[in-house]
């Protein structure tokens, strides 16, 4: 559901400020999955139309609450509302072994770049949680805890973690003994002590678990 923006909105969305400069793209990006043991880093790049607001992200103070700040059942039910709602959606992802291959911070940033080429229409702004990205010719404005100053950021942590948290939950079906659709692939102590007794999976990042099997 969507509601206009009013006075006291205005003062704290990031978005507003982009749009009245006149930047009607305004693409908000974010990541979810750097910390896990297992599966792969997802971003998500999303655009959602000037002068919407979408209750659920923005609560009733008007503060914003992203991924982390929602539980798994809210997360899945905003994720359709965001998809009905935006402009243009985009996901990049980058798999467990490339992520051995060329670190992690590196791989959040190319699921991010993939993020923004998927989206169509494509940005003219980028706002982006804490990084900037190589490659682009269109304004960036990296912004500290974005997630929870950029309505945009925090749409697109929640299409991120829901389709990370959903493929993990596949994955469980092929490996149950790890229980994935508990964890989502983080080192929770029966994750850990899952590798320590099974060894790893084809999805486990090497360069992340190699100490709990010495």
């Amino acid at each position: 559901m969507a509601v206009e923006i009013n006075t006291k909105a205005d003062v704290l969305f990031e978005d507003i400020k982009f749009w009245d400069m006149g930047y009607m793209l305004v693409g908000g990006v974010d990541e979810v999955g750097r910390g896990p043991l297992a599966g792969p880093v997802v971003a998500a790049c999303v655009i959602l139309p000037k002068g919407a607001l979408i209750e659920g992200i923005v609560d009733s103070s008007f503060a914003i609450r992203d991924s982390k700040r929602l539980s798994p059942l809210r997360r899945e039910r905003l994720y359709d509302v965001i998809i009905s709602r935006a402009i243009a959606v985009g996901i990049g992802r980058v798999e467990p072994e490339e992520i051995d291959r060329i670190n992690i911070l590196n791989a959040a940033r190319k699921a991010m770049k993939q993020a923004v080429l998927a989206c169509n229409p494509s940005p003219n702004c980028l706002l982006i949680d804490a990084l900037e990205l190589e490659g682009f010719s269109i304004p960036q404005f990296p912004l500290i805890k974005g997630d929870i100053r950029s309505q945009a950021i925090a749409a697109a942590s929640i299409i991120a973690k829901v389709t990370r948290d959903r493929e993990m939950v596949k994955w469980a079906e092929i490996y149950p003994q790890y229980g994935f659709e508990k964890h989502k692939g983080y080192g929770t102590k029966q994750h850990i002590e899952s590798i320590k007794r099974f060894g790893l999976s084809p999805i486990h990042r090497r360069t992340f678990c190699e100490k709990f099997l010495s």
